[in-house]
């Protein structure tokens, strides 16, 4: 770690003029990777026709093409006046909240640091053709249209960037909206420069850990290695990132599971495989599988109360499959041992080296391999391809740091922390001038 640290600079927002659309609730968006499609999409679509979808998630036939869409969009509504930008450089203290749930943190531009520093903790892998896109979108458009998630323990008084945050709350705020998932949602600007210093000398020292959007920040990295020497010494534009970092210290993030859907892999192949798998090494079955007819949510709270690795797999159908009690040889054989324990016991470690790579052999392909964060819509995902939903736990936040501070990462995809920003409220265009 660096003795600064974490260093956020303001910027010139770039936010929706309410005159111009429908209502803020009606332009904004979940991240891209939380929008379930084709009808998560459409929904959205049609929601108003200004919604930040068709920046995030451009449709075309080919990337190229979508990519000069979104670029093309972002510049009619900047002439139009739908997205305008603030009269001066700001950090935005944004609030989240429903019913006793409340998290506040600030939007800001992070300066990107090299990996070797620690300032900032991934702790999952990324998909180099996802990264490869975002990269893609971003340049194009010269945007940050949506900020990544960072947790950062502060020190538990009332003092730098928490002072500024509680501050600001008692003021009049540039924006509120409540959007149709029921959170309410508000947003301040910090614009006085000894506040400013404040939360720079209040963030000094500190690392963060990549709660949500490891690909965004993959996607900076290389956008930023795209860019060196651009300044001139001097940090550009590209040397930053739109984030918000949240003091979980004062407002704990929750952590759920993001489940799995194999399109291309109907259930009864599946259980097929398992068994073959495990008369291998001389047992009836490479996991134990039991039938569960039971509603959902009687099924996850049996998969939350089973002890080792664990998962539960439906076809959609309203039966359920849980599986547990792996066969010690094979995870032997398929689970890599040149990391700690706490890596190799992880579920989504044995789904992908154990079931997904070596037992189904399933291409680590988004056509073959999708990622959903809400577990209904991974069950009616697999009944509406004919394919399987693997439902998952989730992961505790301790095992998620500890393994990141080690510089282990764990499988894509193996956590969701939220309440995730909701994407649309205030965007970043490049080049802005850092601080």
């Amino acid at each position: 770690m660096t003795a600064r640290g974490l260093r956020l600079a303001p910027f010139r927002g770039l936010r929706y003029a309410p005159e111009k659309v429908g209502s803020l609730a009606a332009v904004t968006s979940p991240p891209y990777d939380v929008v379930v499609t084709p009808d998560g999409l459409r929904h959205l679509e049609t929601a108003d026709p200004y919604n930040i979808v068709r920046l995030i998630l451009p449709q075309a036939e080919d990337p190229h093409t979508r990519h000069h869409q979104a670029a093309r969009t972002l510049r009619r509504w900047l002439a139009d006046g739908v997205l305008a930008p603030d009269p001066e450089p700001a950090l935005y203290v944004y609030e989240q909240r429903k019913g006793e749930l409340l998290q506040r943190g600030l939007i800001g531009a992070l300066r990107l640091t090299p990996p070797a520093d620690g300032v900032v903790l991934p702790h999952e892998d990324v998909i180099d053709e996802v990264v490869a896109d975002r990269a893609a979108l971003m340049r194009e458009m010269a945007a940050n249209p949506e900020p990544l998630l960072l947790a950062y323990h502060g020190d538990g008084t009332r003092t730098g960037a928490t002072a500024v945050v509680e501050r600001a709350v008692r003021r009049t705020p540039l924006m509120a909206t409540t959007t149709e998932d029921g959170f309410a949602h508000r947003l301040w600007a910090v614009t006085d420069p000894a506040e400013l210093a404040e939360v720079d000398a209040g963030l000094s020292g500190h690392r963060a850990l990549i709660a949500d959007g490891h690909h965004r920040w993959a996607t900076y990295l290389r956008l930023r290695a795209e860019h060196t020497g651009d300044g001139a010494g001097q940090p550009s534009s590209w040397d930053y990132g739109l984030v918000l970092l949240v003091d979980t210290t004062r407002h704990p993030l929750q952590v759920r599971a993001i489940h799995r859907v194999l399109p291309r892999l109907p259930l009864e192949k599946a259980l097929g495989l398992l068994e073959s798998a495990g008369a291998a090494y001389g047992e009836r079955g490479a996991f134990r599988v039991r039938r569960l007819e039971a509603p959902l949510e009687e099924a996850l709270a049996r998969l939350e109360a089973t002890p080792g690795n664990a998962f539960l797999l439906t076809a959609g159908d309203g039966v359920f499959r849980l599986l547990d009690r792996p066969s010690p040889a094979l995870l032997d054989r398929t689970v890599p041992t040149d990391r700690p324990a706490a890596w190799r016991e992880l579920d989504a470690t044995v789904l992908h080296a154990t079931l997904l790579d070596a037992v189904w052999q399933v291409p680590d392909r988004p056509a073959d391999i999708g990622y959903l964060h809400h577990t209904e819509a991974a069950v009616a995902q697999a009944a509406a391809t004919g394919g399987t939903a693997v439902l998952m736990r989730p992961v505790p936040e301790e095992t998620v740091r500890t393994l990141a501070e080690q510089g282990v990462t764990m499988p894509r995809k193996s956590t969701s922390f939220g309440p995730k920003p909701a994407t649309g409220l205030v965007l970043r265009t490049l080049p802005d001038t850092p601080r």
